[in-house]
């Protein structure tokens, strides 16, 4: 399919189609992710090792998680970079970026070991580890730390593998190398008795095999090509993918630091209860990963997902929009509704998997806490999947500051304050009640979001036709403006267009743009007025804008393959860089010229003209950044800088003279 055919698909084809195509590869590929996290420790509570194993390895749990923040990190920041090239057909930045995300994994990975190796004990000791449990979780931290450089470029690599056209390929290589570990851990543990050993073994052998596979793909990449100039040292490319998957480190550190205080608290108050230390630690150890299969099942779902709401809603298809929330709503209620009837009815048949304590002086403590923790902890474990459902969906639709609030509302502001302060009241009880209090806290925020974002939703006839063309023009010099808001840009555009009698480009390009990808015209011109006040990158980087950013580019070239004319702003300038026959202009003027224009032009007030044209500005000096990786404004970039203060037609008659120059 083409770009068009594909959104046309996207917007017209039945909605639970589109859901199982774009949705089930995804949750399958979590899925196999989440069996790494849950399968040592189904074998170690089944041996010898018991309810004091999994103590052991719940504790080097958060660590494997910073791991993990670096290589998603990059891995992701790598993947949508790299997806933005293919958009432009920059095969250049593309490789080295990848060159850069595979240096940087490597060394995060030995800055790690360096830092960790020396400090394993008091580390360890931090996030929970016993007098019973230390020697068992340092034995299978040493395996594991030691293999971190494997571990993290696998998941580094994989994530590009996927960004590469090859989503197959990658599950292939997860799905072999935890069938390898689901393989060696009875081998290991059970055959030849080697314990935390055997278990921290298979894991790593696991790992390797992921790695290797996914090695072999890197030799054969389809839309990259990696050699030796790939990995000479480029930050300023690297910098741009960093941003890109900064969401992703954050996301993995905040749950690293809901490990650490929760670890810390039930530690200190396990100690003060029948349960001791070591219970606790093991029932939150298996709680985290039985949670890990649920909550992946709806991110695999709404992950899925993203395309479809991306492009629906770039379309200003606001019923598509809506009915696509609700099937998505609909498949997450089921999945966190039927897990609540098995957490709340049969906590000890889950538990149960992970095997018979029988290394606790009192096992019945175990069970009954067991229940506690699964009935209470998890009661409403629906809440916590719309949340994150919701969370992802505000990224599908470019709402990044929603997407961030309804993320951090449930685990930064509620949940760890709660955790802190319930236990002083009511004991190592206080720390299970924690997580429904915040849960409910967090809907009621997110469900508030939700409500007025779907309000905001106007909507409006679907697929506005518009007869809008190519202008007839002829071969010359191709002018690009770019300006500061309140500059007059447009208008001194105008005037040159009308000096040379060429054609004017500025809202066509929208509308042609939008013929290009499917998407509503009012929608691509808007993308710099709907980039958020911060996180511009987030926003800039969603898959729907992305989408208008690759139709615009490709219709501004299409716009100077035609012949001569003006073109004003949407980084035109570094869109045609390859183009012989462009002048580049940048217009500015003083601030306080920029705020008389606004004022007269929007009828704003002194105050809101210089907040205004500081966020516009600031918009599109990240729409500049993101498209070309430079600096916006920077006169490098451009053949002229004029400022418009000395008269509109002044400024036009001095453009006109300077190219007619240049043209001798």
């Amino acid at each position: 399919m083409n770009q068009l055919e594909t959104s046309q698909f996207l917007g017209t084809e039945k909605i639970s189609k589109l859901m199982l195509k774009f949705s089930v590869p995804c949750v399958l590929s979590l899925l196999v992710s989440a069996l790494y996290n849950i399968v040592d420790q189904i074998f170690i509570g089944n041996s010898e090792l018991s309810a004091l194993g999994n103590a052991a390895t719940g504790v080097v749990f958060p660590i494997f998680i910073i791991a993990q923040a670096f290589a998603w990190c990059f891995g992701d920041g790598c993947a949508a970079y790299l997806n933005i090239c293919q958009g432009k057909k920059d095969t250049r930045s593309a490789h080295r970026a990848v060159g850069m995300g595979i240096l940087m994994t490597l060394f995060a990975s030995l800055v790690l070991i360096a830092v960790f190796f020396p400090l394993k004990t008091q580390l360890l000791t931090l996030f929970g580890a016993s007098d019973n449990t230390i020697g068992m979780a340092v034995e299978y931290f040493n395996f594991i730390l030691a293999f971190f450089p494997v571990y993290m470029l696998s998941n580094m690599m994989n994530a590009v593998v996927r960004a590469d056209g090859s989503p197959a390929w990658s599950m292939a290589s997860m799905l072999l190398g935890a069938i390898t570990n689901i393989i060696l851990d009875p081998v290991f543990i059970f055959g030849l008795h080697w314990g935390m050993t055997g278990a921290a073994l298979a894991t790593v052998i696991g790992q390797c095999v992921s790695f290797l596979i996914s090695l072999v793909y890197f030799l054969h990449t389809k839309t990259f090509h990696l050699c030796k100039e790939s990995f000479t040292p480029d930050f300023k490319v690297f910098s741009e993918a960093l941003k890109l998957g900064t969401s992703s480190f954050v996301t993995q550190m905040t749950i690293v630091i809901i490990s650490l205080v929760c670890n810390i608290m039930l530690a200190k108050y396990g100690a003060m209860s029948q349960y001791g230390v070591d219970i606790p630690i093991a029932i939150i150890g298996i709680e985290s990963k039985v949670f890990t299969v649920v909550i992946n099942l709806v991110v695999g779902i709404v992950l899925g997902c993203q395309p479809i709401i991306g492009y629906n809603i770039g379309a200003k298809n606001y019923a598509r929009v809506k009915l696509l929330y609700r099937s998505i709503l609909m498949c997450t209620v089921i999945i966190g509704a039927a897990s609540t009837m098995l957490f709340e009815f049969a906590p000890r048949s889950v538990v149960g998997i992970f095997g018979t304590p029988t290394n606790i002086p009192n096992p019945e403590d175990y069970w009954i806490f067991a229940e506690k923790t699964f009935r209470i902890f998890l009661s409403l474990v629906t809440f916590t999947c719309i949340i994150k459902m919701t969370s992802i969906f505000f990224q599908a639709v470019g709402k990044p500051v929603q997407a961030v609030v309804s993320s951090m509302i449930r685990d930064i502001i509620c949940f760890i304050p709660l955790i802190i302060i319930l236990p002083r009241f009511f004991g190592i009880e206080g720390i299970l009640y924690a997580a429904p209090i915040a849960d409910f806290l967090a809907m009621l925020v997110a469900a508030a979001l939700t409500v007025a974002f779907f309000k905001s939703l106007k909507e409006e006839p679907f697929g506005e036709k518009t007869d809008t063309v190519l202008k007839p023009s002829k071969e010359g010099v191709i002018i690009t403006i770019a300006r500061e808001h309140g500059s007059a840009g447009k208008q001194v555009g105008k005037l040159v267009s009308e000096l040379f009698g060429i054609p004017f480009y500025y809202k066509e390009m929208t509308v042609l743009a939008a013929q290009e990808s499917g998407l509503d015209k009012e929608f691509i011109s808007d993308i710099n007025a709907n980039s958020p006040a911060v996180l511009h990158s987030l926003y800039l980087s969603t898959e729907v804008v992305q989408q208008a950013i690759i139709a615009q580019e490709k219709v501004i070239r299409k716009i100077a393959d035609n012949g001569s004319c003006v073109i004003v702003g949407r980084a035109a300038d570094y869109v045609l860089r390859n183009y012989e026959n462009v002048v580049r202009i940048f217009i500015y003027a003083p601030e306080a010229s920029r705020i008389q224009q606004v004022m007269e032009v929007y009828g704003d007030s002194k105050e809101e003209a210089k907040k205004n044209i500081r966020r516009s500005d600031e918009a599109r000096a990240a729409y500049y950044r993101n498209v070309s990786g430079k600096t916006w404004g920077d006169r490098q970039n451009y053949s002229l800088l004029i400022d418009s203060s000395v008269g509109l037609d002044c400024c036009a008659k001095a453009i006109y003279d300077y190219v007619l120059n240049i043209k001798r």
